[in-house]
């Protein structure tokens, strides 16, 4: 918004040229999104206590998870509105992939949003059918998908694929539209899925988010910049994506807005982020990897979440097919859980194996 509508005025105030580096912007939007989160959590929590709104307890899950009941749910909401308003004040508007993010986080968090006041409606762990969770998660991945494929010069559609640790001049694969599209929106389902699994322990899933987010940053700025003369996808022999950068703006706002809530849901956490804040968050890592031309590269970005995903997959087939559990529970951190690890230890382990996966991740602009 102030580069769309105030710097037109920098010739007058000379301290607005700064609006026209993405750099200053990020820095912006995450230190606006910190902000809001922050100083309105407080508040927001209170009024999720106020209106009863807590999280509901499965019966089958960890005993342990028993003390948690009524715990305030939702905080995605406001973690959605920092990342909104941030976005709106320091994103360039006319750029297309900034529409397309917020269009799949908003869409996404629309869903969780109903799913979350079932549960809370009825007081039981249900909510929304996982059948027409996911009829809507696929509308309104195939509609953000479609216009990706309208082809905006801001955002300019390809349908090759970025091969990591492999020179984007060397290889680089072109699949037909058709095909990218469907590979796109199971990409974008499973992510979003994925990040919802894991948000079973406090700041286990937050965590893993913040540092892809990080990472996104990254390769958003790099894949989209040019210094004077100096190209820097060029010089990483990484895929070149026009006006990338500013997808780094949003970046930084979900950065803000996720450390906000981390304050508060970190263990023992005073809130929760509810499926409006997993389905929208997921939703969106999953559409960054698209936009950025990371696909492949978000498999091992996304490891952890991939792996709590993979855990349910293989419980629920084994049981089907063989009568058998692999698992003591599923998703994967409910086992450990009940092989007794406390839960902090596991959230922590967590994030240590999603840092990692992130340091491999960023070391393929080099290892090319």
């Amino acid at each position: 918004m102030f580069l769309n509508f105030i710097y037109q005025y920098h010739g007058l105030f000379k301290l607005l040229n700064v609006l026209r580096y993405p750099s200053f912007r990020i820095i912006m939007a995450a230190f606006t999104a910190l902000l809001v989160s922050l100083f309105l959590f407080p508040w927001f929590i209170r009024r999720m206590q106020m209106f009863k709104f807590g999280q509901e307890i499965r019966k089958e899950g960890p005993q342990d998870h028993y003390k948690k009941q009524g715990t305030p749910t939702m905080g995605g909401l406001l973690m959605l509105l920092a990342i909104v308003v941030s976005t709106l004040l320091w994103a360039d508007l006319s750029h297309a992939g900034i529409w397309l993010l917020l269009f799949v986080t908003l869409g996404y968090g629309a869903i969780g949003f109903y799913d979350d006041t079932q549960k809370i409606k009825h007081k039981n762990t249900r909510g929304l059918s996982a059948r027409w969770k996911l009829f809507w998660q696929l509308v309104v991945g195939a509609i953000a998908l479609a216009f990706y494929a309208c082809n905006f010069s801001s955002m300019p559609f390809s349908s090759e694929i970025n091969i990591p640790f492999v020179a984007f001049e060397r290889f680089h694969p072109e699949l037909p539209v058709w095909l990218y599209l469907s590979f796109a929106l199971f990409l974008l389902l499973g992510t979003s899925n994925a990040v919802n699994l894991t948000d079973g322990l406090d700041g286990l899933a937050i965590g893993p988010v913040l540092i892809s987010c990080s990472v996104f940053l990254l390769l958003a700025y790099a894949a989209g910049t040019t210094l004077a003369d100096f190209n820097i996808a060029k010089y990483l022999r990484i895929a070149p994506v026009e006006g990338a950068a500013e997808l780094s703006v949003f970046c930084a706002a979900v950065i803000g807005a996720g450390v906000g809530f981390l304050w508060y849901n970190a263990y023992p956490a005073l809130i929760f982020m509810g499926d409006v804040g997993s389905l929208a968050l997921g939703g969106m890592l999953g559409l960054l990897a698209i936009l950025t031309k990371n696909e492949l590269l978000s498999a091992l970005l996304h490891g952890g979440f991939l792996i709590e995903a993979l855990s349910v997959i293989v419980q629920v087939g084994s049981f089907k097919l063989r009568k058998k559990r692999i698992f003591r529970m599923a998703p994967i951190h409910h086992h450990f859980e009940l092989l007794g690890w406390p839960e902090p230890r596991i959230i922590v382990r967590f994030w240590i194996f999603s840092a990692l996966l992130a340091l491999l991740a960023v070391t393929s602009l080099k290892l090319r």
